[in-house]
């Protein structure tokens, strides 16, 4: 009679092998290895949380400059004040600085809540005026220390153009004038330090320029890249590849207007390519 115990030291599987401890070790290593290359890239290429929430707010804006346009029979909102004829409204007034007594640094209510977009965002819905990254504060005459309120401004080609120069570039004062929606942006995050008015200015660098000048700095805050819509209604954020154009954010108004740009000239020739192209 055949003893049904299964004798010490027997295996189900004599072909399948375990592993021993030092190739386990072995293993553990090679992965900490491959993480330790990995991760970084893979932290390098994917925004974090506040690039994602500052592309949502201005996709909100973008939406609310569509909804503007269509309710009033394509006119478009100013970068400025001025007079074209269509009766366009500036849409933000006030300047920023860092200034406590400038109520438009701190006080919604001074600009935004007045702007002819403020409706089409929401009632209170005024967080899509500020990337998160933006840490500006001014502290007021009452001693208290608050956040600014906006860090965008809109392309300067929505006005008269004056910085492009003008002519020979497009200006739009309708929507069916955007000769390329795709490529032309209109909302920016401005650089902390140079943001005044709601007018973001271009100096037109054509292909090929070998010089060129910034005059308003877009911002560098998503890790030397920057959040902007386009008229087709998509977001992206731009990285700049130059120094000059990402100078180190001090949070005082200290940039000068009109400037070289340097090791930038790549950077302002793709951005005029997005800001508008020739009559």
């Amino acid at each position: 009679m055949k003893s049904s115990l299964i004798s010490p030291g027997r295996r189900d599987h004599p072909d399948c092998a375990a592993f021993t401890f030092v190739e386990l070790l072995v293993v553990i290593f090679v992965l900490m290895v491959l993480a330790i290359l990995v991760l970084p890239a893979l932290a390098c290429t994917q925004p974090d949380s506040r690039t994602f929430q500052c592309l949502n707010n201005l996709s909100q804006m973008g939406r609310a400059w569509r909804m503007y346009a269509d309710d009033n029979n394509g006119v478009l909102l100013a970068s400025l004040d001025f007079n074209d004829g269509l009766k366009r409204v500036n849409w933000c007034t006030g300047g920023l600085d860092f200034y406590g007594d400038n109520a438009s640094n701190w006080d919604v209510n001074k600009d935004l809540a007045r702007s002819p977009i403020q409706p089409y965002l929401g009632k209170n819905a005024y967080a899509s005026w500020k990337c998160p990254a933006d840490l500006s504060t001014v502290t007021t005459v009452g001693g208290k220390r608050l956040p600014r309120v906006r860090s965008i401004s809109m392309n300067a080609t929505f006005s008269y153009g004056g910085w492009l120069p003008s002519p020979p570039y497009l200006v739009y004062g309708k929507d069916t004038q955007i000769a390329n929606p795709s490529q032309t942006f209109v909302f920016m995050d401005e650089h902390p330090d140079g943001i005044n008015d709601g007018n973001m200015s271009v100096q037109m660098a054509p292909p090929g320029s070998t010089t060129a000048q910034i005059i308003d700095y877009p911002a560098g805050l998503h890790d030397g890249a920057c959040g902007m819509s386009f008229a087709d209604g998509h977001s992206e954020d731009h990285r700049w590849t130059g120094l000059t154009i990402k100078p180190r954010v001090n949070y005082t108004s200290s940039l000068p207007l009109n400037v070289s740009a340097g090791d930038s000239v790549s950077d302002v020739i793709w951005l005029s390519s997005v800001t508008t192209v020739h009559k």
